[in-house]
């Protein structure tokens, strides 16, 4: 049966990190069940005292095949009432919003108040937090206001699902699991992506990826960076991919205190969607220091190019590396996470793991993920 869907969030031409491009993936997914589908996003979606990286706005194309309605300003309630008229009198079936952040409470629960007056749409909730990292006056009423107006949640990790129980506990939720990102392209040769990124492929490369946040704990690694035994590695070093999203000074403090500048690959502007490959490929190893977290998209990108990893046990993101079995699982200390690596190199763990990986990450399509939501949708 063909739907019309309407997903509301981030899209094209905001950059948006991971959030864009699930959007944008995961309205694929519907257009291949057959659904009618369209995204409408924002044509501002921070001020710039609350946008920490360079730019939100992308210079690579939009992607192709996708309808992209460009309405919603956070910040000026005339543009909520718009979009959320515009999204109304279309009637949809089913509108999917992203909530990620309670500064968008206001703007997405007026929005979605305004779609239900058709007395048709249902209206379901992806929610990356409920409960955010960093805390600020008007998370809760905010959160309240936009959890209001929805009938039903899905979540991707079960500790945001638990925070949604204490918010709204009677209504339909669904905890489900992030699906692969597998949208940036094929799996290359170690030494092809070390050409295009233009490394020596005869190093060993670990890989952190994404926006410089302090819960994502770059710091330990850096901690873990100068471990005696990991210096003593004289072919391994850090690629460090993703722009900061706040001051980058302590972290060139702790670089230059620790002397690890020849062991480091600093590339901290924003990663685009085409350079992401090179980066996991060139890789034979994902750290994910996190301090705490919900859950993060870095793992379905390593599940897309097989690549191991090495997370921390916090939030969700244990949920989805089996400990031992396609990476490794620590607490979130630098000399835990130094066990791990020292622990894959030197017992020759990237086989095993790779071929786990492969078995392992067959879990996650996207085919499941909008089968789950169309029944989600149907419980009242």
């Amino acid at each position: 049966m063909s739907r019309r869907v309407v997903i509301v969030g981030p899209a094209h031409p905001l950059r948006g990190g991971g959030m864009a491009t699930f959007n944008e993936r995961l309205a694929q997914a519907f257009q291949e069940n057959g659904d009618d589908v369209e995204i409408v996003t924002f044509s501002l979606q921070y001020p710039s005292f609350l946008f920490p990286g360079k730019s939100q706005y992308s210079d690579e194309p939009a992607p192709e095949g996708l309808r992209i309605k460009v309405l919603i300003n956070s910040i000026n309630p005339i543009s909520w009432l718009r979009a959320g008229n515009y999204i109304r009198r279309q009637k949809p079936d089913l509108v999917i919003f992203r909530y990620w952040l309670p500064f968008m409470g206001p703007a997405l629960g007026t929005i979605a108040r305004i779609i239900r007056k058709n007395n048709y749409s249902r209206i379901l909730a992806i929610t990356d937090n409920v409960v955010p990292h960093e805390k600020r006056p008007g998370d809760v009423p905010f959160t309240k206001y936009f959890l209001r107006a929805c009938h039903g949640f899905i979540t991707m990790s079960r500790s945001v699902q638990q925070d949604l129980q204490h918010f709204e506990p009677d209504k339909p939720n669904l905890y489900l699991p992030h699906p692969l990102y597998d949208n940036f392209g094929t799996i290359e040769s170690k030494a092809e992506a070390c050409a295009a990124l233009g490394l020596d492929p005869d190093y060993n490369y670990l890989l952190f990826f994404g926006f410089i946040r302090a819960y994502k704990g770059l710091d330990l690694l850096l901690q873990a960076m100068a471990d005696a035994r990991i210096k003593s590695e004289r072919n391994l070093k850090l690629i460090v991919a993703g722009e900061f999203y706040e001051d980058a000074a302590p972290y060139q403090k702790l670089i230059q205190e620790l002397q690890l500048q020849e062991q480091l690959i600093l590339r901290t502007d924003f990663i685009p969607n085409a350079a992401v490959r090179h980066y996991f490929c060139a890789a034979d190893l994902i750290v994910q220091p996190y301090k705490h977290a919900t859950q993060s998209g870095v793992t379905q990108v390593a599940y897309h190019f097989n690549k191991p990893m090495v997370v921390t046990n916090v939030g969700g993101l244990a949920e989805l590396v089996p400990d031992g079995e396609v990476g490794f699982v620590v607490p979130p200390q630098p000399q835990t996470i130094v066990d791990a690596i020292v622990n894959f190199y030197s017992m020759g763990k990237a086989p095993q793991f790779e071929q786990n990986i492969q078995e392992y990450k067959k879990r996650f399509s996207w085919s499941g993920f909008t089968e789950q939501i169309y029944n989600l949708a149907e419980k009242k």
